[in-house]
C-alpha cells in the first residue's frame, strides 16, 4: 500500500496520507502553562512537512499533575485563543490535529512539588534516579472521577479551539496505563484487580470524551502493547483490552511500548543494523491489529519509507514517526518527491540506562528547540551537553512552575 494513500476513519473523516508525526514532549509552554510562541514555530514546521497526522505533545488536564515543568495545559477557557492558533498553524497544511491529552500520575517530577496521586502507593524504581519522582497516593473514588471529568472537558475545549481530534493517553507509565498494570495497580476495589476493573477507567474516560464532543470530532486511544516488564501489562492483556475498545467509538488505536522504567519507546530496542529491527513494535503490533475494528497506527523507531511500506503491508493502517521527524521536519514531503532520507540520532550506550534515556529525550527536545527558534537541527550534538542543557532549561522553568503556584 502507498504511504501517500488518505485513510478514511470510522466517523466519516479522512486522513491524508499514512504518515503521523508522532507526540513528543516539547516543554515549550509560556510561564502561564499555555501554548508559546516557539510551540507554534514548531509545529508550523511540522505543517509543512505533508505528514497526514500531527499529534502533539502531552497536553495536561490538570495543572497540578504535570509531567514536566514547561507542558501545556488546557483545562479551562482562560487562554483558548492562544489554542486556536495552535490548531490554525497545525492545519494549515491540510493536516489532521490531534491533541495528546495526559496525566502522569506516579511519573510526577518531586520537585515540582505537588501530590502525584496513582492508583495504587508504588513508587518508581530507577534506582538512584527514583527520588527524582514524588511519593504516589492512592486515589480516592472522588479523585478517579475527578480525572475522567477533566478528560472529558479537555477534550470539549479542544474541539472548541479547532483541533480536529484528540488521543487518549494510556500508555509509557503514566496514570491510565498505571491503572491497566497489575504492577502499579494493587487495588482491591472496583478499579483493580481483574484485568476488566484495571480497564475500567480507560474505558470510562473513552465514554465520558466521546459525549462531550461531535460525532464527527475524532478520538484515539494510545496504548501501550506490552510494558516490557516481567509481571506488567503484556500482549495478551492488550489483546483482550483492544476487544474492548472495538465497542467504544474508536477512530483511531496506536500501538506504542515501555515505561520510564523500561523505556522502550525511546529506541532501546533497536541497533539500527537492520531494517526489521528500526519497527520493533512491528511484528507484536500487527498481531494485535487483527483482532482491531479500528485503524491500527504503530510508533517505534521508524525512521525509512521502506519500513512504512512495511508497516503498511502487514495490515497496519497508518505509521507514526517521532525522532525522524524531530530532525528532519520535512521528510515526508521529501519522500513524496522520490528523496531516499533517513534520518538518525547517534546511539547512547552508556552504561546507566536511566541517565542514557534521559539523554536520549534531551537530546530530541534538543532539536525541538532549535525547531522552536526557527534554526537547523543538529542531530551530532553531544548527548552529555544536551543533557545538561535540559537540566539546566528544566531547574528554570521548575522555579518558574513552583513559583506560578504560590510555592516557594
Amino acid at each position: 500500500m502507498s504511504p501517500f494513500q488518505a485513510l478514511n476513519l470510522p466517523n466519516g473523516q479522512t486522513i491524508g496520507n499514512r504518515i503521523a508525526k508522532a507526540a513528543m514532549e516539547e516543554n515549550l509552554a509560556d510561564s502561564e502553562q499555555a501554548p508559546a510562541e516557539a510551540l507554534f514555530r514548531l509545529y508550523q514546521a511540522w505543517a509543512e512537512g505533508e505528514t497526514g497526522l500531527l499529534l502533539t505533545g502531552n497536553v495536561m488536564i490538570d495543572r497540578r499533575a504535570m509531567t514536566g515543568p514547561g507542558g501545556v495545559v488546557l483545562e479551562d477557557e482562560r487562554h483558548l485563543e492562544r489554542f486556536r492558533q495552535w490548531a490554525s498553524i497545525g492545519r494549515a497544511g491540510g493536516a489532521q490535529f490531534w491533541m495528546q491529552l495526559n496525566h502522569p500520575g506516579r511519573q510526577t517530577m518531586a520537585n515540582l512539588g505537588q501530590q502525584a496521586l496513582a492508583p495504587s502507593a508504588v513508587a518508581l524504581d530507577l534506582g538512584g534516579f527514583s527520588k527524582m519522582f514524588a511519593e504516589p497516593k492512592p486515589m480516592s473514588e472522588r479523585d478517579i472521577e475527578d480525572v475522567i471529568q477533566r478528560f472529558a472537558t479537555s477534550a470539549a475545549l479542544a474541539e472548541k479551539a479547532g483541533f480536529t481530534g484528540v488521543q487518549i493517553h494510556a500508555a509509557h507509565g503514566y496514570l491510565i496505563s498505571q491503572f491497566l498494570s497489575p504492577l502499579t495497580n494493587r487495588r482491591t476495589d472496583r478499579w483493580g484487580g481483574s484485568l476488566e476493573n484495571r480497564a475500567r477507567l480507560l474505558l470510562a474516560v473513552i465514554s465520558a470524551v466521546r459525549k462531550s464532543v461531535s460525532p464527527t470530532f475524532c478520538v484515539a486511544v494510545k496504548l501501550n502493547s506490552a510494558d516490557f516488564q516481567r509481571g506488567g501489562f503484556d500482549a495478551d492483556d492488550a489483546r483482550q483490552v483492544i476487544q474492548w475498545l472495538n465497542d467504544q467509538s474508536i477512530d483511531l488505536l496506536e500501538l506504542s511500548g515501555g515505561s520510564y522504567e523500561a523505556p522502550a519507546m525511546q529506541g532501546e530496542a533497536r541497533d539500527g543494523r537492520t531494517l526489521a529491527r528500526e519497527a520493533y513494535f512491528l511484528e507484536m503490533a500487527g498481531e494485535l491489529a487483527s483482532v482491531a475494528n479500528m485503524p491500527v497506527m504503530v510508533t517505534g523507531g521508524i525512521r525509512r519509507l521502506a519500513i512504512v511500506e512495511q508497516v503498511l503491508d502487514s495490515g497496519i493502517a497508518m505509521a507514526g514517526i517521532g525522532t525522524a521527524l524531530a530532525i528532519e521536519p520535512q521528510l515526508v514531503k521529501r519522500w513524496r518527491e522520490g528523496q531516499n532520507s533517513h534520518p538518525q540520532l547517534p546511539p547512547i550506550r552508556w552504561k546507566r540506562k536511566p541517565l542514557a534515556a534521559l539523554a536520549s529525550m534531551a537530546v530530541v527536545k534538543f532539536q525541538l528547540n532549535r525547531l522552536s527558534r526557527g534554526r537547523k537541527t543538529r542531530p551530532d550534538v553531544s548527548a552529555l551537553w544536551a543533557l545538561i542543557l535540559d537540566r539546566v532549561h528544566i531547574a528554570r522553568r521548575t522555579r518558574q512552575y513552583r513559583q506560578a503556584m504560590g510555592m516557594k
